[in-house]
């Protein structure tokens, strides 16, 4: 199982644009989100780092969705490569874990590298001007690590964009299996 740490985007950076396909063939654009907090989520479904947070975060998800923030998912992965993250076992997958946000494929990766997204998950929360607030980790727990699975760290960011606050500056990496990229595709960010 592959380790990759989050880029860490410069806080402040405005969301790239993006208009992707969702699991039931809708588009779905960031601008469809204008004037809400957003939560942009890199996600897939073979990843195990994902996997050991995933009941968690669609509770997570399911529960902030309802207080306001906009939030999707994207996978981003080569699916040649990695079938099992292809748009209809995405389908599948989110009726499993009852994902409610729209969850979107990337084919091109070019909304990936234009968030310098590095690992699933990873996660950007943008306030109601889709400034970046908080990037980083959903808590501490890690597969094998033994520490439970709470979502602190990005619950707070959000608690703290719905109180009309900024999240702490203090914020860790997400850490996750990395996306897999298509060949050329890799970023100067990235290290296998």
């Amino acid at each position: 199982m592959s380790r990759t740490l989050s880029t860490m985007l410069e806080l402040g950076t405005s969301a790239p644009d993006f208009s992707l396909p969702d699991i039931l063939g809708d588009t779905v654009s960031r601008a469809d989100f204008d004037g809400q907090p957003l939560l942009v989520a890199f996600i897939c479904n073979h990843c195990k780092f994902v996997q050991h947070v995933r009941a968690e975060w669609a509770a997570l998800a399911r529960e902030y969705l309802g207080r306001g923030f906009a939030i999707v998912g994207i996978n981003a992965n080569d699916v040649e490569i990695y079938p099992e993250d292809a748009p209809d076992l995405m389908a599948a997958e989110a009726a499993t874990a009852d994902y409610r946000f729209p969850y979107l494929f990337d084919e091109t990766q070019e909304v990936a590298l234009a968030y310098k997204a590095a690992c699933t998950p990873d996660f950007f929360v943008f306030d109601k001007e889709h400034k970046l607030v908080y990037r980083g980790q959903m808590d501490e727990s890690r597969p094998g690590n033994d520490v439970p699975i709470t979502g602190a760290d990005l619950r707070a960011a959000l608690d703290a964009v719905l109180n009309g606050e900024k999240p702490s500056a203090e914020q860790k990496p997400s850490l996750g299996c990395n996306i897999k990229w298509k060949p050329g595709n890799e970023p100067e960010y990235f290290s296998s």
